[in-house]
């Protein structure tokens, strides 16, 4: 009977040394996540303080001003390839070019005549009768009516010229995405923003909580939420001739991981979210399992942003996703009162890594469950057995 209980407590204390290396849990301890920034894997950790938390707090967001300017509209539109062109040309007296002939004495006769609508080839130019072929591309309708006149002005009397735009396709903007249902909207000569357009367009057709304006000019491409447009008018900024409006549908959101009261994918709700808030959203910090101690936000951040850090000069910019993010890892120690005040100040962003690492005492605690586990059956086997006859 001493024998076999002998082997129970052996294999017991042999399972309490071994059940470290192997037992489960979350995800790193703090410790494994400080050591991963000296341990040469090209991640840096960063210890939130107050310097810190307002340098990141003061770094500029995607802005559509910032990138783009809040340019004016110009002053005149010009004609280009593809636009619809409509003349109407008129003589001082009948019996000129465009005079129909006197049929009446007390008529004068039509001084005027109408040229049918004509796309702008791609030559640049258009046809009018008398006054051939004249190049219209890049310049504006009261141009070509000086040009006009000038061809005609040996040709008819004293003649004049109205040139009007009836189709302007190419000072369009073209607006898709999360749109109803989308077009190609003409700009106005007054000018129109971002907002103007997308009304023209048909709205917004989803909660502009989960929109992201993606607007690119030329070659250079800025996505914004919706919500920052919205949040200061100055990035409802003036749009140019040939821009593209995309509205994508793309949810703000982070992910909370370890031991918080839940894990899973969180959305923003909002245009701005900070740490305390994202804390709330993940249901807290689970008493018997978090390390007050170990909370931790992963990102990759924008090596513009990231070298201004302290020890993240050395990384390489081009470390990470194709954005050429570089991946840092912010830790911050709740058990210091004044990091309340901090993750009041520190901004979430999109896509964000919140975790929360386990108390080393949980280990000791499983390492108990599993000794119950394992020796309740034997004990109970030894006790029926003793109290056998």
């Amino acid at each position: 009977m001493r024998d076999a209980r002998a082997f129970v407590v052996f294999f017991a204390l042999l399972g309490t040394l071994t059940a470290c290396s192997w037992l489960p849990r979350s995800g790193p301890y703090r410790s494994d996540m400080l050591a991963a920034g000296n341990a040469g894997s090209g991640i840096s950790v960063i210890e939130l303080d107050a310097a810190t938390v307002s340098r990141l707090s003061a770094s500029p967001a995607a802005s559509l001003l910032g990138a783009f300017g809040d340019y004016r509209p110009p002053r005149q539109q010009r004609i280009g390839v593809g636009d619809v062109v409509q003349i109407t040309l008129w003589e001082a007296g009948p019996g000129g070019l465009f005079s129909s002939p006197v049929v009446d004495r007390s008529s004068s006769g039509s001084r005027s005549a109408v040229i049918p609508e004509q796309v702008v080839a791609q030559d640049g130019s258009i046809t009018v009768p008398f006054a051939g072929r004249i190049q219209v591309v890049g310049h504006t309708p009261p141009e070509v009516e000086r040009t006009i006149v000038q061809r005609l002005g040996d040709k008819a009397i004293d003649p004049q010229a109205l040139v009007t735009l009836t189709r302007n396709v190419s000072n369009t903007v073209t607006v898709m995405g999360e749109v109803s249902p989308g077009a190609r909207v003409p700009l106005s000569v007054r000018g129109d923003r971002l907002f103007d357009v997308i009304a023209s367009a048909g709205g917004i057709r989803a909660p502009v909580t989960d929109i992201s304006v993606v607007l690119a000019r030329d070659d250079h491409i800025v996505r914004v939420p919706m919500e920052a447009v919205l949040d200061d008018p100055r990035e409802n900024i003036y749009l140019r001739p040939g821009d593209v409006v995309t509205l994508v549908h793309d949810p703000q959101s982070f992910t909370a991981v370890g031991a918080t009261g839940r894990n899973a994918v969180v959305p923003f709700d909002t245009a701005k979210l900070t740490l305390d808030e994202a804390l709330a959203k993940a249901g807290g910090l689970l008493d018997d399992r978090a390390d007050p101690s170990g909370l931790f936000i992963i990102r990759f951040e924008p090596a513009g942003i990231a070298h201004q850090l302290p020890g993240v000069a050395a990384v390489n910019p081009q470390a990470g996703p194709q954005a050429g993010g570089v991946p840092v890892v912010y830790h911050l120690s709740m058990r210091n009162p004044s990091a309340l005040f901090l993750a009041r100040e520190f901004p979430v962003r999109n896509k964000d890594i919140v975790y929360v690492s386990n108390a080393p005492i949980t280990d000791v605690q499983k390492v108990f469950s599993l000794f119950n586990l394992l020796v309740s059956p034997a004990v109970a086997g030894v006790t029926i057995n003793g109290a056998a006859p």
